[in-house]
């Protein structure tokens, strides 16, 4: 008596059994037609990039990460200021090569409000690509560091603003006075040859 035999199981694509890549989600963007703006974050930086399918595989057309903001005198974080810097320095970079538009890619990352994620897009629209967010998803003061600096001024005297902001002050950043430093990195970009 033979066995009874059904549909054989599909083993999903490693990327999607590794949880690295939802391709339903994937493919709407990609069926966009517009490059994808791509945005990650580690622990200490924050990385954009502006992205096209192609037949062999994607082509990255311009990328941009936070370590290159120093030379716009803002320091290596991975904070909502320096997404907003690093998206608009990456989109910046994208115009010069013709974007004009693009779509949001976050990957596998859970979307919130004023997130890092959001900062660089409007870090991005900032420089003048067009880029679909939802309403709400940004937080304008958060995106220039006025929590950052609010929490600072509190801290300003007692033993812990030296821990907190050890690696501002190492760097020569007053973090009370951030906002004011992230106006004069944002104007250095925007004025700013930022080919590469």
């Amino acid at each position: 008596m033979g066995m009874a035999t059904g549909p054989a199981y599909e083993v999903p694509m490693r990327r999607r059994r590794d949880s690295l890549t939802n391709y339903p989600k994937r493919l709407g963007l990609v069926k966009s037609n517009v490059p994808r703006m791509v945005v990650r974050k580690s622990a200490k930086h924050v990385l954009v990039q502006f992205i096209e399918y192609a037949d062999g595989g994607d082509r990255t057309i311009v990328s941009a990460m936070s370590k290159e903001l120093s030379k716009f005198g803002w320091p290596e974080r991975c904070n909502t200021p320096t997404a907003y810097l690093t998206g608009m320095l990456a989109a910046k970079k994208a115009m010069g090569k013709g974007v004009k538009s693009s779509v949001l890619d976050i990957g596998l990352q859970t979307p919130s409000k004023g997130s890092v994620l959001f900062a660089a897009a409007q870090g991005a629209i900032g420089a003048g690509v067009s880029l679909a967010v939802g309403e709400g998803m940004s937080d304008a003061a958060r995106e220039k560091g006025a929590h950052i600096e609010s929490f600072a001024k509190a801290l300003k005297g007692k033993p812990e603003y030296e821990k907190k902001f050890s690696a501002y002050i190492k760097a020569g950043v007053q973090p009370e006075q951030i906002s004011g430093l992230f106006e004069k990195a944002k104007g250095s970009i925007s004025r700013g040859d930022v080919s590469g």
